[in-house]
């Protein structure tokens, strides 16, 4: 038997049909239980709290930008630029790996789980010790991910404005919620992509698809991303963890999972990342299972703000959140405070109820690694000059809001 052949599977995918594992080293990859793991994280965190068909994990938006990647690639060469199998191999493993950092409910936990420790850093750590044990199959791909590789367009590939990442991510999460205004013309954007003096640019003809990329990515923040609810049930989330990390930083020993319990108590954090094996071992052991097995015991445990807090989230009993433009009055804030707390709530413990922050849009970064157009004349510009489109300048502005979040008893109260 053919054993590279039988590696080269059919994968049945709801968003592009069937997608091909076109390589070894990527069917490996995706075998590793390090990888399988993101098939129990789910890609948009707690958004199923608002949209319930948003229960699609990180394992299939990766296997989704693979295939994205793969097509990238067949359009370039067709073009004539010249990239090698070593080199298609390292791009298509960078991107199918470039989010096996994720912790638990993808980016609500980011700084949750091990603080100051950002999933990208995280994933190199994965990547490096992967190839540690494929034998240096992943250098290329490390090298394109970290963007030390020569050919600098592969790593805008994997990582820039206008990458497979959020191709894939704004049409799957635009199929799972239903939210129809994320889905973007990928196929043609991807045809319409070429190489100019080792950057990535996009040939005059496909200036409206990309303007309606940018568009698409602006409504999908607004309407999912960064959904009111899905910021309340985000931010519940975040204070039941911190609540639980207080108390197993206090020496309380709570009913949890035993991997979940080795970081909430400190004895892996960014300072112990020197041990890279093992935080990369303890940290696959997580998965959103994890946080709810959690949750269900601290239903029951006796701390009253542990358990309060554990039993809104799991039955999605929200707090009130409100947006807007400005911040939000310190004396109403105050009052709110005042009032939960006349309940019988302390002043250290009203802070995991009543709560502000802020969220930024921003669509497109000026400045951030610039989607180029290659006009017909040969010359190359910024999408923003390119455009004839006179609101795209003000599309891309960046824009950002103030929320409040409280218990929603408090509407019922004098404040």
């Amino acid at each position: 038997m053919n054993l590279t052949q039988n590696k080269k599977k059919l994968i049945n995918d709801p968003v592009y049909g069937f997608i091909t594992i076109p390589d070894e080293l990527l069917y490996d990859i995706i075998e590793h239980p390090w990888f399988q793991r993101l098939r129990r994280i789910q890609q948009l965190g707690l958004t199923d709290y608002v949209y319930p068909g948003a229960k699609h994990s990180r394992f299939h938006h990766a296997i989704g930008a693979m295939h994205l990647m793969t097509l990238a690639l067949e359009a370039l060469k067709s073009k004539g630029h010249e990239i090698t199998e070593e080199e298609s191999r390292g791009v298509l493993a960078a991107i199918l790996l470039h989010d096996i950092g994720h912790g638990p409910f993808s980016h609500a936990l980011e700084h949750s789980i091990i603080p100051d420790l950002h999933h990208e850093s995280l994933s190199v750590m994965f990547m490096e010790e992967l190839n540690i044990d494929m034998a240096g199959r992943l250098d290329t791909c490390i090298a394109i991910f970290t963007n030390t590789y020569p050919k600098k367009f592969l790593h805008q590939l994997v990582s820039s404005q206008l990458d497979m990442d959020r191709l894939d991510y704004l049409n799957r999460d635009s199929f799972f919620t239903g939210v129809a205004e994320g889905t973007v013309g990928s196929d043609r954007i991807i045809k319409m992509l070429d190489i100019v003096d080792d950057q990535i640019v996009v040939q005059e003809k496909g200036i409206y698809s990309i303007e309606k990329f940018l568009l698409a990515r602006r409504l999908m923040y607004w309407q999912v991303y960064l959904h009111k609810t899905v910021l309340a049930a985000e931010n519940l989330l975040v204070n039941m963890l911190r609540k639980a990390r207080a108390l197993a930083m206090s020496g309380v020993d709570l009913p949890m999972p035993a991997n979940l319990r080795d970081f909430l108590n400190g004895r892996y954090s960014a300072a112990s990342s020197s041990d890279r094996r093992s935080l990369c071992e303890a940290f696959a052991g997580l998965d959103d299972y994890d946080i709810f097995a959690a949750a269900k015991e601290w239903m029951k445990y006796p701390d009253p703000i542990l358990r309060d807090l554990s039993s809104r989230l799991l039955n999605r009993e929200l707090f009130r959140i409100q947006l807007d433009f400005q911040p939000f009055d310190e004396a109403r804030i105050s009052r709110l405070r005042q009032t939960w707390m006349s309940l019988g709530y302390s002043s250290s413990d009203v802070e995991y109820y009543v709560f502000t922050g802020e969220i930024t849009n921003s669509a497109y970064k000026v400045g951030d690694e610039n989607i180029n157009v290659r006009l017909k004349s040969g010359q190359v510009m910024d999408i923003r000059k390119a455009s004839d489109q006179l609101g795209l300048s003000v599309l891309t502005q960046s824009t950002r809001k103030f929320f409040l979040c409280y218990p929603k008893e408090l509407d019922t109260l004098s404040v």
